[in-house]
């Protein structure tokens, strides 16, 4: 049990004695919870986080120099933005069957505003089959062992609400084909709310500190304490392929993002991105930027607005590439940005509606209005840190479909609508008529598992012969 004195004595530095107020009126178990809970946060680093977060507002100001980042189009034919995409291709390629690139999703969410209780990666996500968002995932690592006959790791950050949850779902489902030795779970880690009129550690019960998860960009530190880097290092990964729980359409092992990331013109093979054009100025995304020659991306509710209306001359936006939570990170940048102080990510303050107990009373508070400060990190504050940093275009229906709402945009209706879509266009080049409606979208559904094809080239490849009905359900 750790010492109770000694944690007394850090907290009363720090002005959060309060949290041990109701310390002796709990059981033994909860007593040790507690003093466990409270040992596991950086209490030291708290006043200077009060001080920064609570009692001033950080005001966020344009970087210099601020214009579009550059991007290499998805066309590598593209006039006066040419590429070689068959050499990044085969270097890609090249480092998957060598073992060199791990994937890396970030799972801490849960499904309750799907309607769906537990972790979003147990949701089921496929167009037809119904498959479990984890297991359209794992169908990439699978077919990579026929592919390129390699064996991907796959690290999987949930959060300490999903941990347990996540664990069992694998196991009940035998990691759908994968070696268990292969995968590998840790929680993100989670930041001490905060009282927004005091600086106060909010308590969310007699026994229980008020947390928060901190923030996508927690990962860095998530993966170095968990031995995720370590694990890394004794396989001979160099490459982390980062993507979100949500987009059943990402693409986790791409050859030529792969290949640009490390050997592309102006990386520097530490951090890279994805991006999607922006459908219309005010489209909820963020914004690769370019300042000073770093990219960076800016929040859409930070660019100003008559910024981001801007065009060209041919109509399209300037400030176009939108960010969908697409990255490769090198081994070695991640363990700089871990290790280093130099390289720390900064927080970003929300101010939310956080329940929790009086310090002194002990009653129950569900305030009207926002009474906490939460503080996390986001994992694409660590582009301007690169020594060159690259932005590659992907097409919206190939690679982004996320499901964030029950209904409307970015729910499971449109998902399936773009997985769809995505799967007639691979069946049409590769010469199957796909039945369509008189709006020109698809009438019928279709699924594509990643172990048949992960892009119209391997669908071709594998030659499909089928006849697809109105109104059919095929999965393939």
């Amino acid at each position: 049990m750790p010492n109770l004195e000694a944690i007394r004595s850090r907290l009363a530095k720090v002005g959060q004695s309060h949290l041990l107020n109701f310390f002796a009126a709990l059981t033994p178990v909860q007593q040790q919870d507690l003093l466990v809970q409270i040992e596991s946060l950086d209490i030291e680093q708290l006043p200077a986080l009060v001080d920064t977060y609570v009692k001033s507002k950080p005001v966020f100001s344009l970087p210099p120099e601020l214009g579009p980042a550059p991007y290499f189009p998805k066309n590598e034919k593209s006039p006066g933005r040419s590429w070689d995409r068959a050499a990044m291709e085969r270097t890609g390629e090249s480092l998957i069957k060598a073992g060199k690139v791990a994937a890396f999703v970030v799972a801490g969410g849960q499904g309750s505003r799907l309607g769906f209780e537990g972790p979003k990666g147990c949701y089921s996500a496929g167009a037809v089959t119904g498959k479990s968002l984890f297991q359209i995932f794992a169908e990439h690592f699978v077919a990579a062992k026929v592919r390129y006959g390699a064996t991907v790791p796959w690290y999987i950050m949930t959060s300490p609400l999903n941990h347990a949850a996540t664990v069992a779902f694998f196991e009940e489902h035998k990691f759908f084909g994968l070696s268990q030795r292969d995968v590998q779970f840790f929680p993100q880690g989670v930041m001490p709310s905060l009282e927004i009129a005091t600086g106060r550690v909010l308590l969310a019960g007699k026994g229980e500190v008020a947390t928060n998860p901190d923030g996508h960009g927690g990962c860095v530190k998530a993966l170095s304490v968990s031995g995720a880097l370590a694990d890394m290092r004794r396989r001979g990964v160099e490459h982390i392929s980062y993507f979100q729980v949500d987009n059943p359409l990402v693409r986790p092992l791409d050859p030529a993002f792969i290949g640009l990331h490390a050997a592309g013109p102006g990386s520097s093979a530490e951090m890279s991105s994805k991006m999607i054009p922006k459908a219309y100025p005010e489209e909820k995304v963020g914004v690769f930027c370019s300042s000073q020659g770093k990219v960076e991306v800016i929040e859409y509710s930070d660019l100003p607005m008559d910024l981001q209306k801007q065009r060209l001359e041919d109509g399209s936006l300037r400030f176009i590439a939108g960010s969908i939570a697409i990255h490769i990170m090198g081994v070695e940048f991640v363990e700089r940005l871990a290790n280093d102080p130099k390289f720390a990510l900064p927080y970003h303050r929300a101010e939310k509606k956080v329940p929790c107990i009086d310090p002194i009373s002990g009653a129950a508070i569900n305030p009207s209005g926002n009474n906490g400060v939460k503080l996390e990190k986001f994992v694409f504050d660590a582009l301007s840190l690169c020594r060159g940093s690259i932005v590659f275009e992907t097409d919206r229906t190939e690679e982004f479909a996320p499901i964030k709402n029950a209904a409307g945009l970015d729910s499971i209706d449109t998902s399936r609508s773009l997985q769809t879509e995505r799967a007639a266009r691979w069946l049409e080049a590769a010469g199957v008529a796909v039945p369509r409606k008189t709006d020109g979208s698809p009438d019928c559904v279709l699924e594509v598992s990643p172990v048949t094809a992960t892009c119209a080239a391997e669908m071709a490849a594998a030659k499909p012969t089928l006849k697809i009905d109105r109104g059919a359900k095929v999965a393939l």
